[in-house]
C-alpha cells in the first residue's frame, strides 16, 4: 500500500473533523494540521505555522514530503496559500485566492451573483456609515444586516426596526470593517448544497439543512450555525440539480473563462420556498463547521482519492457520482456564554456520537475548558434522522458546562 503524508491547513472545527477522518485510513500514517486547534493533537501532529503564512507553508510541505495538502481555512484561501502550492509543482485541494473570492466576500458574491442573473435577495453594499443609514429608512423588514467577510465572531444581525438596524450598521462600522452588506432577510427553509470540483466537473457531495438561530423556532440570535442535518431530505433531486444548473455550471463556467478555474469545495447557500423554488443567499470555500462532521458520516467514498484527483486534474475521468451512506446524520451545536469554564460529562457520551471542539483548552487539572460561543459540535449518525435526533439529544444531555445552551429543536418537524 502506498502511504500518503497529508497537512490540513486551518485551525478550527472542520479541520479537527478532518484529521480525525483521515486517521481512520491505513494509507495515511502521517497527518499535520497547520496550526490546528488543541484537540488535534490527539490523532495529528500540530505544525506551528500561520494558516494565512503561504512561503512557511510551502517551505514544511517540500521538506516533509507531503503529497497532498488540504487548504480548509478561509483566511489561508484568501491570502492564496493555493497558488503558491501549485507554482512550486505541490500538490494543493483548494481554490486560489481569486477565483474564491466570490466565496469569501459577500459583496463580491451579490455581484457576481447578479451579474450572473442569478435569484438573489434585494440587497445593498456600503463603505460609508451615513450611506447605510441613509438605505435603511424605505426598505422592507426585516433585513439581514452583515459584515462583508463571515468570520466566526464577524457582526451579523436580522433587523425588524429602522433603530436596531441602525445600531448593527454602526456596531459594524465601530469596529473598523470596511463593508456592510445589507440585503432582505429571506423566509423559508435554509439549507447548503456541497460540490466537489476540479474546476470544469462539478459533483454533488451532500445536502446540508441548516439552523442559524440560537433560540428554538428561529429565534434569538443570528449566528454562524447552531445545528444541522444530512441528507437534508426537504431539498429534491429536482432541486439540486436545478441548482447545479443554473448555479454551479454558471459559476464554474464564468470562473473557467476567466482563466480562474474553482477547484476544491463549494458550499452554496440557498432558501428553499414552499414551491421549490429557491433564492440563493451565499456560498463557501469549504465545508461550514457545523457541517462537516455530518457530511463526513455521509460519504462512501475515499475522500483522500477524491481530493487528489480534484488536485491532480484526474477527477472527471474517475468519477461519475459520489456514493453516499444510507444513514441520516444530525448535528448540534453547543455554545457557551464564557470562556474557561469546565466541561463535564464527555466520558459519558456513545461511543458511536461525534465531538467537533472549536478551541476547547484544558486547565492544569486535565479539565477539558469551554470557548466562548460556538464550543463544540455533537453528531450522532442512525439508520433514520429520527433515531438520529433522539440519540443525539440523549447524549447532548450527558455534557454539562456553566452557561451552556443549545437549540433543542433540531429535526423536530
Amino acid at each position: 500500500m502506498n502511504k500518503k503524508k497529508v497537512l490540513i491547513v486551518g485551525s478550527s472545527a472542520k479541520e479537527y473533523a478532518l484529521a480525525k477522518y483521515f486517521s481512520t485510513d491505513s494509507k495515511i500514517p502521517e497527518i499535520y494540521v497547520a496550526p490546528g486547534n488543541n484537540a488535534v493533537s490527539n490523532f495529528a501532529t500540530k505544525v506551528d505555522i500561520r494558516e494565512n503564512s503561504a512561503p512557511e507553508l510551502l517551505e514544511f510541505a517540500i521538506k516533509n514530503d507531503i503529497d497532498l495538502t488540504i487548504v480548509s481555512s478561509s483566511e489561508a484561501i484568501k491570502a492564496d496559500v493555493a497558488s503558491y502550492f501549485r507554482e512550486n509543482s505541490q500538490l494543493v485541494f483548494a481554490p486560489d485566492a481569486e477565483s474564491a473570492n466570490f466565496t469569501i466576500s459577500r459583496a463580491f458574491a451579490k455581484k457576481f451573483l447578479y451579474k450572473q442573473h442569478i435569484k438573489i435577495p434585494k440587497f445593498g453594499i456600503f463603505d460609508k456609515l451615513p450611506a447605510a443609514l441613509e438605505y435603511i429608512k424605505n426598505e422592507k423588514y426585516p433585513l439581514l444586516i452583515t459584515t462583508d467577510e463571515d468570520k466566526e465572531n464577524a457582526v451579523r444581525s436580522i433587523a425588524t426596526t429602522v433603530n436596531f438596524a441602525q445600531t448593527c450598521i454602526n456596531d459594524i462600522f465601530m469596529q473598523n470593517e470596511c463593508k456592510v452588506v445589507i440585503e432582505e432577510y429571506e423566509y423559508g427553509h435554509p439549507f447548503t448544497l456541497y460540490v466537489i470540483t476540479d474546476g470544469y466537473q462539478a459533483l454533488p457531495i451532500a445536502v446540508a439543512g441548516d439552523y442559524k438561530f440560537l433560540e428554538d423556532g428561529d429565534a434569538g440570535m443570528f449566528t454562524a450555525g447552531s445545528g444541522a442535518y444530512v441528507p437534508d431530505y426537504k431539498v429534491s433531486f429536482d432541486v439540486v440539480e436545478n441548482i447545479m444548473n443554473s448555479v454551479t455550471e454558471v459559476c464554474l463556467n464564468s470562473l473557467q473563462r476567466k482563466g480562474t478555474p474553482y477547484i476544491g469545495i463549494l458550499g452554496i447557500d440557498a432558501v428553499l420556498k414552499q414551491d421549490d423554488s429557491f433564492v440563493i443567499v451565499g456560498f463557501n470555500p469549504f465545508f461550514k463547521d457545523h457541517h462537516i462532521q455530518a457530511v463526513l458520516n455521509s460519504i462512501d467514498s475515499d475522500l483522500f482519492s477524491l481530493f487528489e484527483a480534484c488536485a491532480n486534474g484526474s477527477f472527471a475521468d474517475d468519477y461519475d457520482d459520489i456514493p453516499i451512506k444510507d444513514i441520516s446524520s444530525v448535528s448540534c451545536v453547543l455554545f457557551a456564554r464564557n470562556a474557561n469554564e469546565v466541561i463535564s460529562g464527555l466520558e459519558l457520551v456513545d461511543d458511536t456520537t461525534d465531538i467537533t471542539p472549536f478551541s476547547v483548552t484544558q486547565n492544569a487539572y486535565f479539565e477539558k475548558l469551554t470557548n466562548k460561543g460556538r464550543t463544540l459540535v455533537v453528531t450522532q449518525s442512525a439508520a433514520t434522522i429520527s433515531r438520529a435526533r433522539e440519540l443525539l439529544y440523549d447524549n447532548v444531555e450527558e455534557i454539562s458546562f456553566s452557561g451552556k445552551k443549545y437549540r433543542r429543536d433540531i429535526c423536530a418537524e
